[in-house]
């Protein structure tokens, strides 16, 4: 029996079931069948595959690391082949699989025990050594005290034979009369002789023990921005606290200064916060040593102090002057010339300015965008800009990934829904890693009143939003954001203005470094009619009409399927990165099934006259099919850019919704509540404001499909 290495308890082994979880274990076994499940082991990396990281676990076992075990992307992981790694061994099979799990705990120190397993027991390091150190001697042969034995006398024996004892007191002058050495003490042994060589302190030695130590002189303040060249040094840092989490061995302090941000490790003991006062938005002084972790520049945090009253000042002056000057734009220079755009360049520029201020302050970005063609365009102009300043700003190689991310809306509006799924998710990255709250940014979406709750709820909690859309929007949303590029509420004619026509430009004032990245965006983004500025733009930046329209029909199509993802990659790959293979595959996949539907459209579709106007219409319950490529709206657009030299009017109708599309531009909000007024009980109501779609209660359906025919010659005269 022995006791738990952790906890004292008397074990058969050397730790007890309920702490195997807190150790390391070095593998030293053969075979995978001798590993233990459960268990945390000290590995190197082997190799990588598409599907996760192929991990050495001692010498003769070679375990997978899943990409779905991972807590970051794959392609984000910076480990080499060679590179000590800490893993959890999740499951041996009876092939002899491993199956290993990610550890969050990627130090030594951060367990809070080290031990030794072998095929048949585990061992403390230094008795595991031991062992085979003995093992190495047996195998060695003869012993040295054998060696000597078999020689003749020994060196003692020889050392008697020699005469008196080299003593100290025999060996001449006393140290007293010897020069000084400084005070210092040496021993050299030699083999086959033991020689001693001792100074003893002079009365200059005890002077200077008496004397107080000097203080090391104070620490420099160093910024972030320059501690990737002083790897291996202690510096000083002033900032505030951005967030704080707690891993199952140190407290991770993320501290941002006028330059950058950088995680910080302290460590008190694993799994235990250390510097239990510290918290969000505390502003601070630092020491510690600058080293590389797995790639990301980290601060080991030998000091960690709150700052109060004049020295707490002078930092959030610091901080507040460097946000102000790199935040806002110098000034506003949209990419073409575009009546709409021109309205709205002050907005523009406040956009781009809390945009910038978000990343500096190191808070969340979340581009919230409609799941259309127009949509992922405007929210990848916005990535395009964002992601290299926040890599700028964040010593973190996977930043990117936490501070940025897109999520497409189903419709056009922020409703409590989206609002509801936006707030649970930053308040769990609050509570759980002290995040700050996000900057929550609405493109192509959430211009009209039917968003006001979802931004009220979101205010609620202190987070900000801003809005950048084409539509007609509602003056009551300007309160309720804290900028609107809205060109409708400076009263432009929108009508031939797309939202990525509008985010490219806001995200050409967020970076100028993209910004001929993003030149051919807006062309990208107009299904007709694009204006001549950006067409032209398009072409200088090298996309012809071709390459306009594929990569406009390629990203429709990847915008239905998996709807609910970003798709980052994929979408960088077809606007950005001069894949016109993939975009002309796409395309041609969305030509088919789009042509496919128009077909059934139009063998299906009625024609009728209400008051000199001639109305198409569709039953789009009937014949389309609802969960397939093309959307109702996709659809219905098509076809009534077929239908217009002969019909005024395209009129879609489905089990409970009534989309509307016309030749003259229409007020949908005027046309339901006509229609509302002719079915009172039928639960009537636009959802999308002026541009948006009529929804009603199912059992009246026929009622309403009447008064919209009635309706639409009152609202179009």
């Amino acid at each position: 029996m022995g006791n738990c290495i952790i906890c004292g308890t008397s074990v058969d082994g050397e730790i007890c079931e309920s702490h195997e979880e807190d150790a390391v274990f070095e593998f030293r076994g053969t075979t995978p069948s001798q590993l233990t499940p459960g268990r945390y082991y000290r590995g190197t990396v082997d190799g990588y595959a598409d599907f996760g990281v192929f991990i050495d676990v001692g010498d003769h076992v070679t375990g997978l690391l899943h990409r779905s075990e991972l807590d970051k992307r794959l392609e984000s992981l910076d480990w080499e082949p060679g590179d000590e790694v800490f893993v959890q061994v999740l499951d041996v099979r009876d092939n002899g699989n491993v199956d290993l799990g990610w550890s969050i705990r990627q130090r030594e120190r951060e367990f809070r025990g080290h031990l030794v397993e072998t095929a048949d027991d585990e061992y403390l390091p230094e008795e595991a050594d031991d062992d085979e150190a003995d093992e190495a001697d047996a195998d060695a042969g003869p012993s040295a005290s054998d060696a000597n034995a078999d020689a003749g006398p020994s060196a003692s024996d020889a050392n008697a034979d020699a005469g008196p004892s080299a003593s100290a007191d025999d060996a001449g002058p006393s140290d007293d009369s010897s020069p000084s050495t400084g005070g210092t003490e040496t021993v050299a042994a030699e083999s086959g002789s033991v020689a001693a060589e001792t100074t003893v302190s002079t009365a200059a030695t005890d002077d200077a023990a008496d004397a107080e130590p000097e203080a090391e002189p104070a620490l420099k303040r160093t910024t972030i921005d320059a501690i990737e060249n002083q790897v291996g040094s202690v510096v000083r840092l002033e900032g505030e606290i951005t967030g704080v989490r707690q891993t199952s061995g140190p407290t991770v302090f993320e501290l941002r200064d006028e330059t950058g941000t950088v995680e910080c490790a302290a460590f008190e003991e694993a799994g235990v916060r250390a510097y239990p006062d510290v918290e969000v938005e505390d502003v601070v002084a630092l020491e510690g040593e600058i080293e590389r972790h797995h790639g990301d520049l980290q601060v080991e945090t030998e000091t960690l102090e709150i700052l109060e009253d004049e020295a707490r000042e002078t930092v959030v002056d610091r901080l507040e002057s460097a946000i102000e000057r790199e935040a806002r734009p110098a000034d506003v220079a949209p990419l073409a010339d575009h009546d709409a755009v021109a309205a709205v360049e002050d907005e523009i520029g406040d956009a781009a300015t809390a945009i910038r201020r978000a990343i500096m302050e190191a808070r969340p970005v979340v581009v919230r965008h409609a799941a259309t063609a127009d949509g992922y365009v405007a929210g990848a102009a916005i990535e395009r800009a964002a992601l290299p300043l926040i890599r700028e700003k964040h010593t973190r190689e996977d930043a990117e990934y936490h501070y940025f991310e897109r999520r497409p809306l189903e419709g056009r509006v922020y409703d409590m829904d989206a609002a509801t799924d936006d707030v649970t998710s930053m308040l769990e990255a609050r509570d759980r890693h002290d995040e700050q709250l996000p900057l929550v940014v609405l493109v192509g979406a959430g211009s009209t009143v039917e968003s006001a709750d979802g931004y009220e709820l979101l205010s609620l909690y202190g987070a900000e939003a801003l809005v950048i859309d084409d539509s007609r929007a509602d003056e009551e949303i300007v309160d309720a954001v804290s900028a609107a590029v809205a060109p409708s509420l400076s009263g432009a004619d929108v009508a031939d203005l797309t939202s990525t026509a509008l985010a490219a430009n806001v995200a050409a004032h967020v970076n100028d470094d993209v910004r001929d990245d993003l030149e051919h965006l807006p062309a990208v983004s107009y299904w007709e009619n694009a204006p001549e500025a950006y067409l032209e733009l398009a072409t200088e930046a090298g996309y012809d009409e071709t390459d306009i329209s594929e990569r406009r029909e390629a990203v429709a199509l990847e915008a239905f399927y998996q709807s609910y993802k970003d798709k980052r990659e994929l979408v960088a790959d077809l606007l950005f990165d001069g894949n016109a293979d993939l975009a002309a595959h796409v395309s041609e996949q969305f030509r088919d099934k789009l042509e496919t539907e128009l077909g059934t459209a139009r063998e299906n579709r009625s024609v009728q006259e209400v008051d000199g106007l001639t109305v198409t219409v569709l039953d789009t319950d009937a014949f389309t099919h609802r969960y397939d490529f093309p959307t109702t709206i996709l659809l219905l657009d098509a076809l009534h850019r077929r239908e217009r030299e002969d019909s005024d009017v395209t009129l879609g109708i489905g089990e409970d919704e009534l989309h509307v599309r016309t030749t003259e531009a229409i007020d949908v909000r005027a046309l339901g509540n006509a229609i509302a007024e002719r079915v009172p009980n039928g639960g009537v109501h636009v959802v999308g404001g002026r541009d948006g779609h009529v929804e009603f209660l199912p059992g009246e359906r026929d009622a309403v499909h009447e008064a919209a025919l009635e309706a639409l010659g009152e609202t179009l005269a």
